[in-house]
């Protein structure tokens, strides 16, 4: 999967000039502030150890291509749904509770790495942390120190995603206005635009090719 932030090698974007921030001063006060809030610094680290911190980081970062700025901070999100308590409400019969099942998949990912380098997963470089987590997904329903691997998979993406296409900086890229209330919207129907939306310049294009491809 990939989420990364990308533009083609002359930096021309998809939705060109196309900004979800811009469309603010159409929402009500607490919407913009929600919104708002998420463009300024992320918030600290309050969940995950150190030793998490840096698996988690490495692993967003490979599941979500982003290896350089502009950068969604997806770690300091997650950490921050963790430490709040604010998971999706339910969870596998067969898995812990978020929380803990966190911390033990990242426990898994440093013991793979361990068993192949002899170092943590974030010191691995990005085609070997691409092998173990290939090796995870795999092993489709079969355990994964202990846990279902698929449900494991399902945890990491699951949160990942939620996190990342949260951020305006993510809707810039997929041409997202943001919150419909309380304009809606008048131009329904496949291909019609509202005044504020922006055409696809490269409609067909694939999402993933970047400037470094």
């Amino acid at each position: 999967m990939t989420g990364r932030l990308v533009a083609d090698a002359d930096g021309a974007r998809r939705y060109p000039g196309f900004s979800t921030i811009a469309q603010s001063r159409h929402w009500d006060r607490a919407t913009a502030a929600v919104v708002e809030s998420r463009m300024g610094l992320p918030p600290d680290v309050r969940f995950f150890t150190p030793a998490e911190e840096a698996a988690a980081g490495a692993l967003f970062d490979l599941l979500l291509d982003q290896h350089a700025d502009p950068r969604i901070q997806v770690l300091n999100m997650v950490d921050a749904r963790l430490a709040e308590e604010e998971t999706d409400g339910w969870h596998y019969e067969d898995m812990p509770r978020d929380g803990e099942a966190w911390r033990a998949s990242l426990a898994g990912l440093d013991q793979d790495a361990a068993a192949r380098k002899d170092c943590v997963f974030a010191l691995l470089n990005p085609e070997e942390q691409g092998q173990v987590l290939q090796a995870v997904c795999d092993l489709a329903r079969e355990p994964w120190h202990g846990l279902p691997a698929d449900r494991v998979w399902s945890l990491w993406t699951r949160y990942a995603c939620t996190a990342f296409y949260s951020h305006p900086l993510a809707w810039d890229e997929i041409g997202f206005a943001g919150p419909a209330y309380p304009r809606g919207y008048k131009n329904l129907g496949v291909d019609r635009l509202e005044p504020f939306e922006v055409r696809d310049a490269r409609p067909g294009a694939d999402p993933t090719h970047g400037a470094d491809q």
